[in-house]
């Protein structure tokens, strides 16, 4: 009997296979300074989803990560950017493919100012009812993207909405080695509150460890960040990304690269 065949694959997504020596160091954390909640099975094989999971870091030192979803946004981003590099905080934006794709010299500023950028699809849907084919193509399409603007490729992904079954999560770690980011403070800033109220939401639920969700696609959030950073460095907050919050190198310092994958993987 012979053998089905494998289905042949567009040579751009074919780029993306990412190995776990390439693309992220071993999902651990750095001793003594962190320790991540879910466990990652750093000792032994991923079972489950929330395994692949991080929502927040347990560490007693005062760190949070400040995220920016849905970017990069061509007016607004800018806006942030000088905002951030007045402050001297670096953040973590979670940017759609194709907008990536759009403004890649706006991505590429981002990567320059030293600030992480992580994958948030192509096209902003929500992956719950997506097959995993789907999903791997949202999220690749989106590797591939930053890694031609910036050089280098995300080692983290955000779902949209949050919305990622944990089957889903567990797959998209065992097949691109991407952990699922999610939030552990949400000021719900995409409902337009104002910037005093985005403020107040940020800096009364902030803690040791957080990740802090907002989107740059909002004025009044932009408008909030000057007062946010100041009132969270007067709490004694120091401000580093998500890599650095769990306890991995600078993404920005990390010589990464897309694996290439044979046409017959």
């Amino acid at each position: 009997m012979s053998q089905p065949s494998r289905p042949r694959f567009d040579r751009r997504k074919a780029l993306i296979a990412i190995g776990a020596a390439l693309a992220s160091p071993a999902l651990t954390g750095r001793a003594g300074a962190h320790a991540i909640p879910a466990s990652f099975g750093g000792d032994g094989p991923v079972t489950r989803g929330a395994d692949v999971t991080v929502q927040r870091v347990n560490t007693r030192q005062p760190l949070v990560a400040l995220t920016f979803d849905d970017g990069p946004h061509p007016r607004l981003t800018p806006q942030l950017l000088d905002i951030l590099s007045a402050a001297n905080v670096r953040a973590t934006f979670y940017m759609i493919g194709r907008s990536v794709a759009r403004h890649p010299q706006l991505a590429a500023r981002v990567a320059a100012e030293g600030h992480e950028i992580g994958n948030h699809t192509w096209s902003h849907p929500n992956l719950t009812g997506r097959s995993d084919a789907g999903v791997l193509d949202q999220i690749d399409r989106t590797s591939i993207a930053i890694q031609e603007a910036v050089g280098r490729p995300p080692v983290t992904m955000r779902p949209p909405y949050g919305n990622f079954h944990d089957r889903q999560r567990l797959m998209l770690f065992r097949e691109r080695n991407l952990p699922t980011v999610l939030w552990s403070v949400d000021p719900q800033d995409w409902q337009r509150p104002g910037a005093t109220v985005v403020t107040q939401r940020i800096v009364r639920s902030a803690h040791p460890g957080a990740v802090v969700l907002a989107h740059d696609i909002h004025g009044p959030t932009i408008r909030a960040m000057p007062s946010t950073i100041s009132d969270l460095a007067a709490r004694g907050f120091r401000f580093v990304t998500v890599s650095e919050l769990i306890g991995w190198p600078r993404w920005d310092q990390r010589r990464i690269r897309l694996a290439a994958r044979s046409p017959r993987d």
